[in-house]
């Protein structure tokens, strides 16, 4: 059986974990907050690093987050971020960590004051994915990613700059960026006008 035409990332052929999320979730709009949160955390402690590292160690990263439940995560203080700053399993950078704490906090009290977290983010697309159509490259940010990062700043997130925003709104699908020759852009494009 012959492979499926993929996105050009550099690893992913013959990655099976970076294949499985190529093929089943990079680009599935999301539009769960809590499941929004925890792709924008993640996205910022890759931050300096490839996404392979993270998604290699985000089963550890959910187990020394709690599973991303912004409740609890929210409530850690000193002891919380000795122990994740102990974990091997996770990228440990106290800048990342203090980002993640306080942005659960930021996100409940979005929550507190009646604005959910997935309207904020969709309502920079009215709702709906973009639809960009890139055939060979993809530029590394936009200026709608860049709004994005300035609104999300605005709220006091951190690791949110206009590249790493860039790279969330492509993986939960906010927009379509497979490539026109990969067999997922089409099935993307599909769940987007669903």
């Amino acid at each position: 059986m012959s492979q499926p035409i993929r996105c050009r990332w550099h690893g992913l052929t013959g990655t099976p974990i970076y294949e499985a999320y190529h093929d089943t979730e990079w680009g599935v709009p999301e539009y769960d907050s809590r499941g929004l949160w925890e792709k924008l955390v993640l996205d910022g402690f890759q931050a300096g690093l490839s996404w392979i590292t993270i998604l290699k160690k985000r089963e550890a990263f959910r187990a020394a987050f709690d599973n991303f439940d912004p409740e609890k995560v929210a409530r850690y203080g000193e002891a919380d971020r000795a122990r994740l700053m102990a974990d091997a399993g996770i990228v440990r950078s106290n800048a990342k960590i203090d980002a993640a704490i306080s942005g659960a906090r930021i996100y409940l009290d979005m929550r507190e004051r009646g604005e959910d977290f997935s309207k904020f983010l969709w309502d920079f697309t009215d709702g709906k994915p973009l639809q960009p159509n890139f055939e060979s490259s993809i530029p590394p940010q936009t200026p709608l990613g860049a709004d994005m990062a300035k609104a999300l700043k605005s709220k006091g997130f951190k690791f949110c700059g206009p590249v790493i925003v860039y790279a969330f709104m492509e993986a939960v699908g906010i927009t379509n960026d497979h490539l026109t020759c990969c067999f997922r852009h089409d099935e993307i494009r599909r769940m987007g006008e669903g």
